[in-house]
């Protein structure tokens, strides 16, 4: 079952999210990133109520937002979960009336399998790119590709989607 995160799911997608973050797969987040912004999150549970995966929508600009954080526990992985997910994040982006979608990710994942092709530098003019420059959000500062960020994006593809 995909879902809205509630904050009661916040220490579960702690728990599922920190395996990719050691492995320099996700970037990390103190807990409280993930309070701020549990709004944002689709979960997936089991049968037993279980958090097993979640994936985040997070709104960069009027038009284009990102999707985050997008994980699924190993017991669950290649069953469909990721694409549940990526489909249920899809759908309230369309919903917020996005246009197009970043992810930001290493091939094979569902978002490298979903329609997203492979940007280089940033899809945003001028004037955009400057207001973005000043969010503190390290997930803007990835898709801005900013200098800084590089180590944490060595192997990863930056990806865009237009929604129809």
């Amino acid at each position: 079952m995909i879902r809205a995160a509630r904050p009661a799911d916040v220490r579960a997608i702690h728990t599922l999210v920190d395996p990719f973050v050691r492995r320099r797969l996700l970037v990390a987040k103190e807990l409280i990133g993930y309070y701020e912004a549990v709004q944002e999150f689709l979960v997936a549970e089991d049968a037993d109520g279980t958090v097993i995966g979640c994936g985040a929508l997070h709104v960069l600009w009027e038009d284009l937002g990102e999707v985050r954080t997008l994980a699924v526990h190993p017991d669950w992985r290649r069953k469909g979960v990721g694409r549940a997910l990526l489909d249920g994040l899809l759908a309230r982006a369309r919903r917020l009336g996005l246009k197009r979608l970043v992810g930001l990710t290493f091939e094979g994942t569902v978002v490298g399998q979903s329609g997203f092709a492979p940007i280089e530098g940033t899809p945003v003019d001028p004037e955009v790119f400057s207001e973005m420059l000043r969010s503190h959000d390290e997930g803007v500062a990835q898709f801005l590709d900013l200098a800084r960020m590089k180590p944490n994006t060595l192997g990863n593809t930056r990806m865009l989607l237009e929604l129809s």
